[in-house]
C-alpha cells in the first residue's frame, strides 16, 4: 500500500515536471545543485550505486536505494530507469515521509541525512535551511 503512495508521488512529481531520470541527467543535476533527492534502483549495478553514493555524499544530497529499474520507470510512466532525481523540496520531503511510513527507511537514517538546502531567503541574498527543518 505505502509503496503505491511512493510511486504515486514519483508519478505526480514527474507530471509536474519536477523529476529527471537517467544516469547522465541525475549526475548533472546533483552536481548543478538542483537535486533535492536521488533514488537509485536496488537492481542497478554496484558501480552505479557506488558512483551515486559518493556523489550524493560529496554534494550533500539525500540518496535512497528503492525499487527496481522497472518499478522506478513505471512510476515515472517511462521505460526502466536505474536512477531518478527529485527537483522539488516538497515532493522530496513527501517521498521520504512515505519511505519512512512504509518501513523502507528508518527515521534515524533520515535524521542523519539533514543537509543544507540552497534556497534564497526573502531578501534574495541566499539563505540556507536544513533538510527536514520546518
Amino acid at each position: 500500500m505505502k509503496q503505491d503512495k511512493i510511486m504515486s508521488m514519483i508519478g505526480l512529481a514527474t507530471r509536474a515536471g519536477k523529476t529527471a531520470s537517467g544516469e547522465f541527467m541525475t549526475e548533472k543535476l546533483v552536481k548543478g545543485g538542483q537535486a533535492y533527492l536521488v533514488i537509485v534502483a536496488a537492481d542497478a549495478s554496484d558501480n552505479t550505486k557506488k558512483m551515486f553514493r559518493n556523489m550524493c555524499t560529496y554534494y550533500k544530497v539525500p540518496l535512497y536505494i528503492y525499487g527496481t529499474k522497472e518499478v522506478l520507470g513505471h512510476g515515472m510512466g517511462k521505460e526502466s530507469r536505474a536512477s531518478l532525481t527529485i527537483l522539488d523540496k516538497s515532493f522530496a520531503g513527501a517521498i521520504v515521509k512515505n519511505l519512512v511510513a512504509a518501513g523502507i527507511v528508518q527515521e534515524q537514517e533520515v535524521q542523519n541525512k539533514k543537509i543544507d538546502i540552497r534556497e534564497s531567503d526573502r531578501e534574495g541574498n541566499g539563505g540556507s535551511k536544513q533538510y527536514g527543518e520546518n
